[in-house]
């Protein structure tokens, strides 16, 4: 913990570490420190997941123990900027994933997917081959939606090193992904990502907001027109507590 936080500055909102940074800074940074960082995790946060870490204390530690809990949240960020942190810019987890598909090194990174459903990486294999034709996409998996015994969980850990992947993209969702990543800190040998639904955006299940709502802090807005009997209890308690926390701070 002590080494990220020299590394890169953070602000502290509601008790989460968050990565002062932007995506040019990220990209570069994970860059170097890949070999470093293999089996260790970056968390995507928003205020969604904040506000839940601020709430529960195991989770909490989750997101802090990450090298990285980047700003996806536009509020974050804007937070950040509002306590001195002039450079502070979102990293969204679904442009992380762009930007990493598209660099290259000496050689293509490898890549492998864990999460969503079989349907969705299917058209995700055929978007990454048609998008980013020099990435190395060594895996991808489809876990089923309920809890692995301990002997299938040990294969899918297997898969995945077998595979040597550089990065491993979590797409199972908040706050799932996250500590799905913390439980395999170490055991996967790669740099685990979660993105949510980065997965859905890349494949077209889900579109993305215009950029004029997205610099407006409003994609929020955007997916809640798209999916509001899900996301709209979720994004109305949230957003609410995370406005009255910034209030009184």
């Amino acid at each position: 913990m002590q080494e990220r936080q020299e590394a890169t500055p953070v602000c502290d909102i509601m008790g989460v570490q968050i990565a002062v940074t932007d995506m040019d800074k990220t990209v570069r940074q994970i860059e170097k420190n890949l070999d470093l960082w293999r089996g260790e995790y970056i968390c995507v946060a928003n205020v969604h997941t904040t506000v839940t870490a601020h709430e529960d204390p195991e989770y909490r530690a989750i997101q802090n123990g990450a090298v990285l809990a980047l700003p996806d949240g536009g509020p974050l960020s804007q937070y950040s900027r509002r306590k001195g942190y002039a450079d502070a810019a979102r990293v969204t987890g679904p442009d992380l994933m762009q930007h990493l598909l598209r660099e290259r090194a000496h050689t293509p990174y490898r890549h492998y997917f864990y999460g969503s459903t079989p349907e969705t990486l299917t058209l995700l294999r055929e978007k990454i081959s048609q998008s980013y034709p020099d990435a190395v996409v060594v895996g991808m998996e489809s876990p089923p939606f309920r809890p692995l015994t301990p002997e299938e969980d040990a294969q899918a850990v297997a898969r995945i090193n077998e595979a040597h992947p550089d990065f491993v993209w979590v797409g199972l969702g908040a706050p799932k992904q996250e500590r799905w990543m913390a439980q395999h800190r170490g055991a996967v040998h790669a740099l685990m990502l979660g993105v949510g639904a980065a997965f859905d955006y890349e494949a077209g299940n889900i579109r993305r907001a215009p950029q004029w709502m997205q610099r407006c802090n409003l994609e929020w807005l955007y997916r809640l027109q798209q999916d509001p009997k899900r996301l709209f209890k979720r994004y109305f308690v949230t957003n609410t507590k995370f406005l009255w926390w910034v209030l009184r701070h």
